[in-house]
């Protein structure tokens, strides 16, 4: 059966995260007075600071933790500062957060695309984040009225690769998994993840790791629209670029 829908992960899928990432890191070092002068040095803080979202988000997952606070202790491990207050850990991070936000840019094969997809094709948004993060991301990028929801681990208390995750993206849209594509940059959380759920998952490899053909993987979403028009055997490995 032929796909009638879209599901879009956003960050680095049509945000550019891992750019605005590392241009908010180094801004936010240097106006906190922290040591990291350097290219390498704002690159290995900002490794320091993944790891550590990765550590937490796990615990947040697994109900050990709420969503603010994951991101407090998130700040407390990366300062070495345990005793930090709550209100200081806030602080600390919308500080972040601001000069992050300040270096916000879509892919440039964004809009193009979604132009292309619109009238063929439903849209919504699924991501391992949370509605008041995404939501804003989205309006400030100008491309919130392309999605007809948006659904985040946060409030679905299930995220990716979770087949409850993807279903219930699939059951905003009220088409069946098999109805639907979803693309994202990971290809175990997003491609894999979708695969098993038994939704048709695109791994969007903008990096040319290439490998792991078992799975349907392009490298620019430019080759999208051909892929969802041109193959509609439900699950059939291919890869583009």
């Amino acid at each position: 059966m032929a796909i009638r829908g879209v599901l879009w992960d956003i960050d680095d899928t049509l945000f550019d995260y891992a750019g605005a990432d590392l241009a908010g890191m180094r801004d936010h070092l240097a106006a906190e007075g922290l040591p990291a002068a350097g290219p390498e040095s704002v690159a290995e803080a900002l490794r320091r600071w993944q790891e550590l979202t990765v550590v937490h988000w796990r615990r947040f997952e697994a109900g050990g933790v709420d969503f603010r606070e994951q991101r407090r202790e998130r700040v407390r491990d990366f300062l070495g500062a345990r005793d930090l207050g709550a209100d200081e850990a806030d602080g600390w991070f919308e500080r972040y957060v601001a000069h992050y936000e300040s270096a916000w840019e879509l892919f440039p094969d964004a809009v193009p695309v979604l132009d292309l997809l619109a009238r063929d094709y439903r849209h919504a948004v699924l991501s391992n984040s949370s509605i008041h993060n995404q939501e804003r991301k989205l309006r400030v990028l100008g491309v919130r009225d392309r999605f007809e929801a948006v659904l985040c681990a946060a409030e679905l208390g299930v995220a990716k690769p979770a087949a409850a995750a993807f279903h219930a993206a699939c059951a905003a849209l009220d088409l069946a998994p098999h109805e639907v594509a979803y693309v994202g940059d990971q290809p175990d959380i997003d491609a894999r993840g979708a695969a098993e759920a038994g939704l048709r998952g695109v791994w969007l490899d903008r990096a040319g790791v290439g490998g792991r053909p078992e799975l349907t993987r392009i490298t620019d979403l430019h080759q999208l629209p051909a892929l969802l028009c041109g193959d509609t055997r439900f699950g059939a490995p291919e890869t583009f670029g």
